[in-house]
């Protein structure tokens, strides 16, 4: 009902339809306060009510929404405090926007359980204090717009985690302090926009703060230095020394303690390894230029702690080793990787998976936490990976059910479209860090649904680095003879054709394996035949479908054992149609026969999310937030 000029209050009745998923009321006349009827509305995806004269508080009934995903109240006259039941809503993933209203008090803390939330804007209303540091935890966010409040103090440390942010507004404030110096690392950003506010200090010449366009500091009158465009003045060296003078004994005494400590741990050290000696303990084999990736840990602790790699620990068998989940008063929960030595080469694999490991980090790539390159009480080698633990398991799990297993689940293991289509974007952005945004290219070469796992929020993370190749300099011979040491390129039926010619493994492999996922993923078979998925477009492509996605479209029900389903009730059947005709196109286009042929996985990551934004309907007026 949005664009018309509808006058008068919201009914309280529309607290009845239940079933309700979409609710729009944006670009209107109605006026009065917010029914607390609406946290009736369980169903409810989005709800906009922006650029109309409505007042009074934000219900905290809405907390009960609990598959909302986008929330709009923009543009209005309410008031009062931010509700912490509506900052509470996990499920919001696309948008949530309280700005231009009469908002009072501060942010609350509980804004980081927004996790999944793409962007956040609070600007133009009277809100103060300080940034929550909980809004580091909302590692998703691409947009965060705080501008014309009164929020006070220093930027907080903990933004340094939103590294895929790409627009920062924080004008119109009274911020003080510095500009931290890690905004310079952040290779997203976009636009940052720091005018008016107190901050003073050096601002830095490196990364987004080196192009005047994207950057505004006007109005902070203690700001120095920075590029020629900003226009600002330089910095003196006497006045920044003389303020520093109250602060140099502290300074001189943290040094102290700072080598004192040094020196204390180095002796440590050498006690250590002196008694090591004397025991003559076998030294760890060399990793190369991983010898300095780990702390590593004893094989000792490993064997207690997983009750002598009990069977009753045992959650996966590889080819190249056995997993255990480890959960001890001394460890978190972690899962061990124990690789099987007696298979030729797993030496070299695991020397080739702690090297791929050592540089990288990604919010969609398995995190590796220590390792263990060690002799067994037999004297034999015993090498291991202790990764983080995932709660649901393989994508494998999900897709390919073992009949047997499904009796110890409450409910049925199902994936929704929605769920689906966002693992496949994370296994996508996972990719596409490798490719792209590593130091070094690095390549997966066994992408699978079994080295996809699920996270307690379902997100996806790549794993099981131990054939994977890095695409070094020519001159780089050592290392480059190491990665390519071990001749295995992956499984059978992942492998692209050009590889069964003996071709040097490249990035387009991995993005032949990914279309491969795809067609697994959205047709819930094994490995089928590329042609079966060309002759099906596009009018009969339900057919290849997965009948599980249209029945959820069907029945309006998506089912899943996490509290952060994405319900697609209100998806209708023609967009579910769409949705999965382009999944497939982009499927074909990543495993056509010819390599040059094949999309580049950025662009995947690109189509996919226009894709997921049709879907949930955040496009039109939400494009530019959520893109």
């Amino acid at each position: 009902m949005s664009g018309n000029k509808f006058t008068g209050k919201i009914p309280t009745e529309i607290g009845m339809l239940q079933k309700l998923n979409t609710f729009d009321l944006s670009a209107n006349n109605f006026s009065g306060g917010m029914p607390s009827s609406l946290g009736n509305l369980s169903m409810l995806n989005i709800l906009g009510l922006e650029s109309n004269n409505l007042n009074g508080s934000i219900p905290s009934s809405l907390g009960k929404c609990q598959n909302l995903l986008i929330l709009d109240l923009s543009n209005n006259n309410l008031n009062g405090t931010i509700p912490s039941e509506v900052v509470s809503l996990s499920s919001l993933s696309a948008v949530l926007d309280l700005s231009q209203n009469c908002f009072t008090g501060s942010l609350p803390m509980e804004v980081g359980n927004l996790k999944n939330l793409g962007g956040l804007y609070v600007s133009d209303n009277m809100l103060s204090s300080e940034i929550p540091s909980t809004i580091g935890s909302c590692v998703k966010l691409e947009k965060l717009s705080m501008a014309g409040n009164f929020f006070q103090g220093s930027i907080p440390s903990s933004l340094s985690a939103l590294r895929g942010i790409q627009v920062l507004d924080f004008s119109h404030n009274n911020f003080s302090g510095k500009i931290p110096e890690y905004l310079v690392g952040f290779e997203f950003l976009q636009n940052f926009n720091l005018s008016y506010n107190d901050l003073e200090g050096v601002v830095p010449i490196n990364g987004l703060l080196a192009n005047a366009t994207a950057v505004s500091v006007t109005g902070n009158n203690k700001l120095c230095g920075g590029i020629l465009e900003l226009q600002l003045p330089p910095c003196n060296f006497c006045n920044r020394l003389k303020g520093s003078k109250k602060r140099g004994l502290t300074l001189a005494l943290k040094l102290i303690i700072l080598i004192a400590s040094g020196l204390l741990g180095l002796i440590v050290l050498l006690c250590i390894l002196f008694i090591y000696w004397r025991k003559k303990k076998r030294e760890k084999p060399s990793l190369g230029n991983s010898g300095s990736f780990f702390l590593k840990v004893s094989y000792q602790s490993l064997l207690t702690a997983t009750n002598g790699f009990s069977n009753s620990n045992l959650i996966g068998v590889g080819s190249f080793g056995s997993v255990y989940g480890l959960l001890d008063k001394e460890w978190e929960k972690v899962a061990v990787k124990v690789l099987n030595l007696l298979r030729p080469g797993a030496s070299k694999l695991f020397i080739i998976e702690c090297e791929a490991l050592r540089n990288v980090k990604h919010r969609n790539l398995v995190k590796v936490i220590t390792a263990c390159s060690s002799a067994d009480h037999q004297n034999n080698d015993f090498k291991a990976l202790i990764c983080e633990f995932m709660v649901h398991g393989s994508l494998d799990d999900w897709l390919h059910p073992i009949q047997g297993e499904l009796e110890a689940y409450e409910e049925p293991k199902n994936l929704s479209l929605v769920q689906r289509l966002i693992i496949a974007i994370d296994v996508a952005c996972a990719l596409d860090y490798l490719h792209h945004h590593c130091q070094t290219t690095i390549i997966h070469c066994d992408l699978k649904p079994s080295n996809v796992l699920l996270d307690d929020d379902m997100t996806a993370h790549v794993g099981d680095f131990g054939i994977s190749r890095f695409l070094f300099d020519a001159n780089d011979n050592d290392i480059g003879n190491q990665t390519n040491s071990v001749g295995i390129r992956g499984s059978v039926g992942y492998m692209p054709p050009e590889y069964g010619m003996r071709s040097e493994v490249s990035t387009s492999g991995d993005v032949y394996r990914y279309g491969i996922l795809l067609l697994e993923m959205f047709t819930g078979k094994r490995l089928t035949d590329v042609i079966f998925a060309k002759t099906a477009l596009p009018d009969k492509v339900i057919r290849i479908a997965d009948s599980v996605l249209l029945q959820l479209g069907e029945e309006g029900e998506a089912s899943t054992s996490t509290n952060n389903t994405l319900n697609q009730s209100h998806v209708s059947s023609y967009k579910i149609q769409e949705c999965l005709t382009l999944i497939f196109r982009i499927r074909i286009a990543c495993s056509e026969e010819s390599p040059i042929e094949r999309l580049v996985i950025s662009d995947v990551v690109a189509k996919l999310h226009v894709i997921r934004n049709n879907l949930l309907g955040t496009g039109g007026t939400h494009v530019g937030r959520t893109s």
